[in-house]
């Protein structure tokens, strides 16, 4: 006896799809809703490097749904890194050994609404979103040594330090009204040049709930900016025009003085 073949209805066709648009949507839901607990915004997403500038301070703020802390990280552009080792040789210091890094963040500042021992996360999300210097990725070049790696780079984190560049502790997020906060970001005046990333993460339960990444660009302005990118982009032509003002100068110089 043959099977009898049921033909699909519309009907159940139309409940199948909706049964399997439910699996499909849910943690797409669940992702918006999460995004939705947190909204951080810049007061600038620009920086102009003029001939006089001195350096800024720049104010990210913003406001949570529900309770947690909130952690900014800020990565500037990445670039290639040399470390050098100097050893004293017959009473001159000498560079011995050397380590090449790439992908280092050229800045580096972080700050949390929480005390640094109390933020609960662990020691995966820490890494993962490079939360402290300890955890900044620093990756050396394939054909580079991997032998003492590590005093290597503690050596960038010091020098990244010294000249400002990186934070040597987490700044302060503050509270406003138990739901908005607010932080600031100090850029020094040697900042380099690029598009940096600043990401603002909510943590809840000890683990990162919601995050957003905001662009920041910083830019020369100005004359100065001319000069700079002439200086990069014609840079025979703009050693001897150097070389012909420099002359110049001392001829004029020389010729003032045995006027007097």
């Amino acid at each position: 006896m043959a099977g009898i073949v049921r033909k699909p209805t519309l009907l159940g066709a139309a409940i199948a799809a909706l049964v399997l648009f439910g699996f499909l949507a849910a943690p797409l839901v669940k992702w918006a809703m999460a995004a939705e607990q947190l909204v951080a915004d810049l007061d600038d997403y620009l920086v102009a490097i003029t001939t006089g500038f001195t350096g800024t301070e720049l104010l990210l703020f913003g406001s949570i749904e529900g309770d947690g802390e909130i952690v900014v990280v800020v990565h500037g552009p990445k670039e290639e890194v040399v470390v050098r080792r100097k050893d004293r040789i017959a009473g001159i210091w000498v560079n011995r050994n050397e380590r090449r890094f790439r992908g280092v963040p050229a800045f580096y500042h972080v700050a949390t609404s929480a005390a640094r021992d109390t933020l609960d996360l662990p020691q995966t999300a820490l890494a993962r979103h490079q939360i402290g210097v300890e955890n900044i990725r620093l990756r050396l070049k394939p054909e580079e040594d991997v032998a003492e790696r590590q005093a290597f780079a503690e050596a960038i984190i010091r020098n990244k330090i010294r000249v400002g560049h990186y934070s040597s502790g987490p700044g302060r997020v503050e509270w406003r009204g138990g739901r908005l906060f607010r932080t600031t970001v100090l850029i020094p005046a040697n900042v380099p040049v690029g598009t940096y990333t600043i990401e603002t993460l909510l943590v809840q339960g000890g683990e990162v709930v919601s995050a957003q990444t905001t662009p920041l660009f910083v830019n020369k302005e100005g004359f100065g900016a001319q000069v700079f990118r002439a200086a990069h982009r014609y840079s025979a032509y703009y050693g001897l025009a150097a070389i012909f003002i420099a002359g110049f100068a001392g001829f004029s110089a020389n010729w003032v003085f045995r006027k007097l």
